[in-house]
């Protein structure tokens, strides 16, 4: 076969291929979307993280602090004061499979958005309900989601939607406490973390008083 034969035969053989190529890309699914973060104060951070981490389309959360000036604080220091710092989580969801507006929704519907001193048994500012927000698309679902909750409820919600910052992961021992199965020791007596946290959180009266304020749209109560 002479150059010319050659190169005639393969011209259109590569558009072929080519074509084909081009095709079964088209045929592939779309990549999905990328994930996004929601960082949100409600009370203690053990609670909204397995609050969270139950919703479908949830990757992970994260126990943190946020919110303040003082960089690397522990939870001695937060909880004590003077740093400006909340308890807080770092959630991270899957927009394709749960919308930043639902997880909005669930957040007022998990807290007392109208408590300004901190959150059922636990008092100070460390304590305080609120949102973090990026950018102005963010603050502007949160404000809705604020003012939806607010007229659910026909009380203020005093809940702030504030400019995030950093956010500093808690000590190691506070992630995924709600499930850990490490023996702790607790003014219950010696228990497992796991139920520990649930002895805690009963204690404390979350789910009371979140049932009291939102009735059957409270999505976490009892868990």
């Amino acid at each position: 076969m002479n150059r010319t034969a050659y190169l005639d035969f393969v011209k259109p053989s590569l558009l072929f291929v080519l074509i084909t190529l081009v095709a079964m890309l088209r045929a592939l699914p779309a990549p999905a979307a990328g994930t996004e973060t929601l960082t949100v104060a409600g009370g203690c951070f053990w609670c909204v993280e397995s609050d969270f981490e139950s919703v479908p389309g949830v990757i992970g959360a994260v126990s943190g602090y946020t919110g303040g000036k003082t960089a690397n604080p522990t939870y001695d220091q937060v909880t004590k004061g003077g740093t400006g710092h909340y308890e807080a989580v770092q959630i991270t969801f899957d927009p394709a499979r749960v919308s930043r507006e639902t997880l909005l929704s669930m957040f007022f519907r998990s807290v007392d958005p109208t408590d300004a001193g901190g959150q059922f048994c636990d008092r100070g500012n460390s304590y305080r309900t609120a949102i973090f927000v990026s950018n102005t698309g963010e603050k502007a679902l949160a404000q809705q989601a604020k003012a939806n909750a607010q007229s659910a409820l026909g009380q203020t919600v005093v809940t702030p939607i504030l400019q995030a910052g950093a956010f500093y992961p808690a000590e190691s021992y506070h992630q995924d406490y709600y499930k850990g199965d490490k023996l702790v020791f607790t003014r219950f007596g010696p228990k497992r973390q796991k139920n520990a946290y649930k002895a805690y959180r009963k204690a404390c009266g979350r789910d009371a008083r979140v049932k009291q304020l939102w009735g059957s749209n409270a999505p976490f109560a009892g868990s």
